[in-house]
This record gives structure tokens, C-alpha cells and sequence, in this order.
């Protein structure tokens, strides 16, 4: 009986762990550099206006990034199902190297007018593209060429190395706006950088999982005369995927945008209008944040080597849902700015994610769909709910105070809760029948 336990990585595992990490590093640094800049670059590329204009705008501008993810999604699903998961990380690291070039070297609306909001915003659906795909594919591969419990550490370290490229976005942008930094300099070090990534992710090789599949469709093919494309479309490749399962994943991953958005974005605003924070200020602020988000998803990564991840997300549910109870209470004592830091710190820390079970939730799909399904859910569920949030927040918050952010939380609060108890069973169920399996083949 093949093995089922991984105690240790070997070496070739081991670079792979580390170019992949280091590309989403990388990757995740150039995507989140606007995000977290956005209140100094927003004025730059975007025309000035009022207060309520101006939120609409840097939503409209935050939402660009995620609102085409869905078409890249499929169409980079369906190389990671095609081609293959090493050349499929390849091509979304040039083509973010692609978009901070054109950021970089991008005038400002004072220099070319409306045409930079335009150029920008199309920029940004590029970056949004390129990431789905490239972190997807890095966590499939480490997936792939792994087995549990090591698989989940190693799966879990590529989503640690973007959180660290997010905080290190952070710092850029700190230095930029409090030390006359050239902001532009930083697109092309990390548009640099990912082109030098892209070359080193090419001694990658394809991953057992994939080839193995890819070479009895091959076979089968050779054999029975019949074309691969053919094949592939027929009840002995074509494995359905359980619409539960896909619907579990969905609501799974609508929860850490809203996380991501009250923390940064929501609550960034919230410091400049309340508390008359400078753009500066506001970025150095949240920089301290990112280094506890920084700081907690380290610690869960060293537990998941520890502990099922599945217990980790469950105890992390339960104290955001205690949370939510008192959040009405929490934010009405906030009268500092540290009271805000704390508030955030502990949305972001704790927030309602994946993180570190993916390679759990991934192994419940085909392997030659499982880049397509993965892809796209992740792609659906953050481009809907960031146009939800973005917008929502805007109004939910004018109606009815920033409780309104309780009508968005609950919700997905929820939807996040019931996605958790079906892949929970979902486990419960595999263990018990790989044990009977077992059993009979001993006896």
C-alpha cells in the first residue's frame, strides 16, 4: 500500500517550497503596493473631488483589481489543467512583471487627465489576473508533490511569504509617503524581481499528480486509438466534481476580503476622517497592523505542522463569532487611535479564512479540474464580495454607523461557518473509510 504519511521534506521538495514561496513573495508585493499606497496614489492618478466621491472612486478603483479575476481564472484554470501547474506559475509572474513595468513608467492625471485613472484601473485587473493564478498554482503544486502532515506547513508557507510580501508593500509604502521615497522605483525593483523569479521557476518540475494523470490519458489514448481531447470529455477522465463540495469552497472563500477590507481599507478612511490622520500616518499605522497579521499567521503556520489545520480554523471560528457578539460594545469604546490598532489587529489575525487547511479543501477535487475549480472560486468569491463591501460599506455606514459593517460580517460569518462544518464531515468521512480500507487489507 502506497504511503500516506510525510514526516519531513526532501530536497527537491524543499526548493520547490522555497521558489514558490519566494515568487508568491514577490507576486503579492507588487499586487498589494497600490492597495496599501492607494490613499496617496488614488490622489495622483484619480481627479480630486469631495469626500464621498473620492470613496467612490477608491473603491472603483480597489474593486478593478478582483473584478475580472473570474475570467482569468478560467482561463488560467484551464492551462493549470492543460499545460501544466509549473508553466502556468511562469506565465502569471511575467505578466505581473508586465503590469508594475507600465506602473512605474505610468504619468499622473495632472500630466495625461482621465487617460491615467483609465490606464491604471486596466493595470490593475492585469495584477488581479496574474495573482489568482500564481498563488493557486503555488499552493496546487506544494499540494501535489506532498503528503500530509508536512503537506500542510509547506501548502500553508506560500500564503505566509504573500502575507510577508503584503507587509513588505507596507514598508515601501511607509518610507514613500514619510520619506519622500520614490515610489515608482519600487515597481521596477519588484517588476525586476519577479522577471528573475520567473527564470528560476522554470527548473521546477511538472507535479506527480498532474504528469500521472496527463500520461494515462496519454496512454489510454495511444491504446484505444481514440483522441485525448475526446477522452478527456468522457466518464473515465472526465470525473465530476461534487457541486457541494464547490459550493463549501465558495463560501469558504468569501470571508478574508471583508477581513482584508474593514482592516486596511474601511478602517484606514476611518483614521483619516476621525481621527485626521495623513495619508502618512495612516500607512504607518497600518504597517503595525500587517505585522501582527504577520505575526499570528506565523504562529499558525508552525502550528499546522503541529495540529490538523481544520482544528486551528475551527478555534479561530469560534472566537471571531464571541467577537461579533461584542463588536457593537468593542467599537463604541474606541476613543484612540491604539483602540482602533487593537480592533484591527485582532479582525485580521483571526480572520475567517482557508488558511492553513487548503490543501485539505483541494484534495476533494479532480486532479484535472482541480486548478480550474480552485481558480474560479477563489476568483467569483472575492470579485463579488469586494464589489459587495467596497460599495456596500460606503452606505451601510452612512445609514446606520459603522454598525452597518455587522450586516456585511454576519452574513459571511455564516456562510464561512457552514463551508467549515461540510469539509469537517467531509474528513471525518475519509478517515473513516481509509481505516476500513485499511483494515480489510490487512486482514
Amino acid at each position: 500500500m502506497e504511503a500516506t504519511e510525510q514526516r519531513s521534506l526532501t530536497r527537491e521538495q524543499k526548493e520547490a517550497v522555497g521558489l514558490l514561496s519566494i515568487g508568491t513573495f514577490l507576486e503579492y508585493f507588487d499586487l498589494m503596493l497600490y492597495v496599501h499606497m492607494a490613499v496617496l496614489l488614488n490622489e495622483l492618478f484619480f481627479p480630486k473631488t469631495d469626500a464621498h466621491t473620492a470613496a467612490l472612486f477608491a473603491a472603483f478603483a480597489y474593486c478593478s483589481t478582483y473584478v475580472l479575476r473570474p475570467f482569468g481564472a478560467l482561463i488560467f484554470g484551464y492551462l493549470g489543467d492543460t499545460i501544466g501547474r509549473k508553466h502556468t506559475v511562469i506565465i502569471t509572474t511575467l505578466l505581473m512583471a508586465l503590469s508594475c513595468i507600465v506602473m512605474a513608467s505610468l504619468p499622473t492625471y495632472a500630466e495625461i487627465g482621465i487617460a491615467a485613472s483609465w490606464i491604471v484601473t486596466i493595470t490593475r485587473m492585469i495584477q488581479g489576473i496574474s495573482s489568482v493564478g500564481e498563488i493557486t498554482g503555488a499552493q496546487l503544486y506544494l499540494t501535489e508533490i506532498t503528503k500530509p502532515p508536512v503537506q500542510y506547513p509547506a501548502v500553508s508557507s506560500v500564503y505566509f511569504f504573500a502575507s510577508f510580501g503584503s507587509v513588505i508593500a507596507l514598508t515601501v509604502a511607509m518610507f514613500a509617503t514619510n520619506y519622500s521615497f520614490n515610489w515608482r522605483l519600487a515597481f521596477y525593483v519588484g517588476a525586476g524581481i519577479a522577471l528573475f523569479g520567473a527564470y528560476a521557476r522554470a527548473t521546477l518540475r511538472e507535479t506527480p499528480d498532474f504528469a500521472n494523470a496527463k500520461n494515462r490519458l496519454r496512454t489510454y489514448s495511444r491504446d484505444s486509438g481514440k483522441d485525448e481531447g475526446y477522452l478527456e470529455r468522457t466518464h473515465i477522465f472526465n470525473e465530476p466534481v461534487k457541486t457541494k463540495n464547490a459550493i463549501a469552497l465558495f463560501l469558504i472563500n468569501l470571508s478574508m476580503p471583508v477581513c482584508f477590507y474593514l482592516t486596511y481599507i474601511h478602517y484606514g478612511h476611518f483614521l483619516k476622517h476621525s481621527f485626521s490622520y495623513t495619508s502618512a500616518q495612516v500607512i504607518s499605522h497600518n504597517f503595525n497592523v500587517g505585522l501582527m497579521y504577520l505575526i499570528g499567521s506565523g504562529i499558525q503556520l508552525y502550528l499546522s505542522s503541529k495540529i490538523n489545520p481544520l482544528k486551528i480554523i475551527k478555534i479561530r471560528f469560534l472566537i471571531f463569532v464571541i467577537f461579533l457578539l461584542f463588536f457593537p460594545l468593542l467599537f463604541e469604546a474606541i476613543s484612540t487611535p491604539f483602540h482602533l490598532f487593537l480592533l484591527q489587529s485582532f479582525i485580521i489575525v483571526f480572520s475567517l479564512d482557508g488558511y492553513p487547511a487548503k490543501a485539505i479543501f483541494f484534495k476533494h477535487f479532480p486532479v484535472l479540474k482541480r486548478f480550474t475549480y480552485a481558480c474560479v472560486l477563489h476568483a467569483v468569491s472575492h470579485a463579488c464580495i469586494y464589489v459587495v463591501i467596497s460599495f456596500g460599506i460606503i452606505y451601510l455606514v452612512e445609514w446606520f454607523g459603522q454598525i452597518g459593517v455587522l450586516f456585511i460580517l454576519v452574513p459571511v460569518c455564516i456562510a464561512f461557518g457552514i463551508g467549515l462544518n461540510y469539509f469537517d464531515k467531509l474528513e471525518k468521512e475519509s478517515e473513516t473509510d481509509f481505516h476500513i480500507l485499511e483494515s480489510r487489507i490487512r486482514s
